[in-house]
């Protein structure tokens, strides 16, 4: 809360949201070898299990995004390690069974306009089924219409229960 003229003025920007979405965590690290697995092993006796990993590197650093079984207790592990991070929400979803399921995925997406910045596979199928994270420009809209149009969402407790 912020003092105002007419007195206590909400500073508050977050909108409450009852979607499924997933926490990734974008680390940074040194482009050389053995980083990532100095990462990994800081999991080791936790119970966080890495559900996703993408890399993409640059000369001079790379940047490993984590999707992680036990967020607040990953987060806690990160930020130990002392290494730059960002959050950032993601939405996950189960393919569905057809000749070409990211076609679908993308059609409905588009059909909505909707813009898919990253997108990578995870680790587990919570339901016997692939699934898909995807990180989009508009995550309301892209819940909205992909419920609407019959896709499964995926939630962090999916997750949790393939432990």
């Amino acid at each position: 809360m912020s003092f105002g003229e007419d007195g206590f003025t909400e500073l508050s920007t977050m909108r409450g949201r009852d979607y499924p979405a997933l926490t990734q965590f974008t680390i940074f690290l040194e482009n050389r070898v053995g980083q990532l697995m100095e990462v990994i092993r800081r999991f080791e006796g936790s119970d966080v299990q890495i559900l996703a990993l993408s890399i993409n590197d640059s000369t001079e650093c790379a940047f490993g995004r984590f999707l992680l079984s036990n967020p607040e207790t990953g987060r806690e592990v990160l930020e130990r390690s002392g290494l730059p991070m960002i959050e950032s929400q993601l939405i996950a979803l189960e393919l569905p069974d057809t000749q070409q399921p990211l076609l679908n995925v993308c059609t409905a997406l588009l059909q909505a306009e909707i813009n898919i910045t990253q997108t990578y596979p995870l680790f587990s199928r919570p339901h016997g089924r692939p699934v898909v994270a995807l990180m989009v420009d508009n995550i309301d809209y892209a819940v909205e219409t992909l419920t609407d149009k019959g896709f499964n969402l995926i939630t962090e407790d999916d997750l949790l229960f393939d432990q």
